[in-house]
């Protein structure tokens, strides 16, 4: 049986490099981040449904998942998956289902009452289910890279979303700029 990487709590086997890692220990938005590097952000929406989720995120029902891509200068830099915690999360519901275009974390980090548990880490290689969404929403075709990503969870009272978010190539061009 082969190995299945698993979240970890640190940046520890093969980590990246260092402008890579400084983006995933972002303990801030990475909207708020983007939009100091850019000068045009976007967020594209790929998809907001209810689906089951995937394997390592909750039970077999069928929750409101989120998946889009954050742009800079037209560019996809990040792939960002949110699940919530329950088909009706109440406040917390009714605001990720009226998001549209605009970013998960210009909520999550502007209202008071969100508290971020821990962020964990992973390599997501092809035979991660995210790695496929990745790749077809960014048109990659062959051998496409591992990618790194990390993870966590936002509570709002009883409920809770927790955002898997993916770091795609042209995010070095960004770290560059410091």
């Amino acid at each position: 049986m082969k190995h299945r990487p698993r979240w970890q709590a640190q940046l520890i086997a093969n980590r990246p490099g260092r402008p890579l890692s400084d983006w995933l220990r972002e303990p801030d938005s990475l909207t708020a981040r983007c939009l100091r590097h850019c000068r045009s952000f976007r967020v594209h929406v790929l998809r907001q449904v209810k689906a089951r989720p995937l394997a390592d995120e909750a039970g077999r029902c069928r929750l409101p998942v989120r998946e889009v891509l954050l742009e800079c200068d037209g560019v996809p830099v990040i792939f960002a998956h949110s699940v919530l915690s329950t088909a009706r999360s109440g406040r917390l519901g009714r605001w990720f289902s009226r998001l549209g275009s605009r970013s998960l974390g210009s909520l999550l980090f502007t209202h008071p009452g969100f508290r971020r548990g821990p962020i964990e880490f992973m390599r997501i290689d092809r035979h991660h289910p995210l790695h496929r969404r990745v790749c077809a929403a960014c048109a990659m075709s062959g051998e496409a890279p591992t990618f790194w990503a990390r993870r966590s969870r936002h509570h709002l009272g009883d409920g809770s979303v927790l955002v898997t978010e993916v770091f795609l190539p042209a995010i070095a061009n960004l770290a560059s700029l410091g």
